[in-house]
This record gives C-alpha cells, structure tokens and sequence, in this order.
C-alpha cells in the first residue's frame, strides 16, 4: 500500500480540476522523471487534450457564480477522474488492491470537491470578484504545489492534503449559512424562472 499516499494526495488535487491534475502529473511525468505517474498521462495528445481543458475550467473558476454552476456540473466527474487516476497509479497492484486505492481516489476527490464548492458559494455571496479569483488562484496553487510535492515525497503530501481538507471542511461548517445563500444564488441564475415563480 506504498501508493496509498499518492492516490489520496492525487484524488484531493482532481477534486478541485480533475483536468489539470491529469495535465500536472502528465508533466512531471515526463519531465521530472516521476515513474508513479501512467505513461498514459504524459503522451503528448493527452498532455495538449488537457491542456486545453484545463485552461477552460481555470478561467471558468475565476468567474463569480459560473464557477459554482461548473462545480455542480463537476460533480460527478471530478469524484469519477479521482478514483480512475488512483487505478492508474495502482496499475498492476492486484485487483484488490487497486480497487481500495480507487476508492481512496474518488472518495478524497469527491470531499475536496465538495469543500471547495461550499467555500466558493460562500464567497459567491460578496459582490466583488476579487475574493473569487483569489480563491481560485490558491486552489490552483496549491493544487500544483501538493502534485509536485507527491512525485517525490507522497506522504508529505498526503499529509498536507489532509490538512487542507480538513481546514477546509471547518470553514464550510464556519460559514454554512453564507453557503445556503450562494446556493440559491446558483439555483436562481439556472433557472430563473422557477425562482420568480416562487418570489410571488
């Protein structure tokens, strides 16, 4: 279970940009001399294909209430990449084996995403944008930073992973009822209609 840390710290990174995860560990791959990462990941269609989705989602996050409206679309896939990028990490580790580390993968994939999306509800509630992008940019920063640090020490990086999990579901917590708000900012800017409907 020596590739435990790497999944947990690879599946809490997908759950915040699935796309860039792949991209990230695709570089390092292939430049850092990272033999943990699928070659798979470091092909140079893979690495472009990613590329290209990554940069969509970065500039969607930065983007106040798009970003929750992506984080619910997300919901689904981010939790999914999690779990299939810790099967590839496994590879040929036994069935067993690389069944748990899924699982490992899409389970802190799918509690990084859920954390980061009630903060940003949360900070969808301000009107200005600077909060926002500021929040996406340390997502994205640290995202990158947890990734390299995994290459070569995994369980250093699981273990600020967790951290930044666990501070994270405090201040979800901390700030529930500025979540809810942002919540129903989303549902009112999805369907409008519904929402004037219920106004009256």
């Amino acid at each position: 279970m020596e590739l435990l840390p790497m999944t947990f710290a690879s599946g809490w990174a997908s759950g915040l940009n699935a796309w860039a995860t792949v991209l990230v560990l695709g570089l390092l791959g292939r430049f850092a001399d990272a033999p943990e990462v699928p070659a798979g990941f470091q092909r140079t269609d893979v690495l472009v294909v990613m590329a290209v989705l990554a940069l969509i989602e970065l500039l969607a996050d930065k983007i106040p209430l798009v970003d929750s409206t992506w984080d619910a679309v997300s919901t689904v896939i981010r939790p999914v990449a999690g779990a299939i990028i810790a099967a590839l990490i496994a590879g040929q580790s036994g069935s067993l084996t690389t069944l748990a580390l899924a699982g490992v993968g899409g389970v802190s994939a799918l509690l990084s995403h859920l954390t980061k999306s009630g903060l940003r509800l949360a900070i969808n509630t301000s009107p200005e944008p600077v909060s926002n992008v500021t929040a996406s940019v340390a997502n994205d920063i640290s995202l990158v930073g947890v990734l390299a640090v995994a290459v070569q020490e995994p369980l250093v990086a699981a273990g600020i992973a967790a951290v930044l999990l666990i501070v994270g579901v405090v201040l979800v917590l901390l700030v529930m009822h500025h979540v809810r708000r942002g919540l129903a900012a989303v549902r009112r800017r999805i369907r409008p209609d519904r929402a004037t409907g219920a106004a009256r």
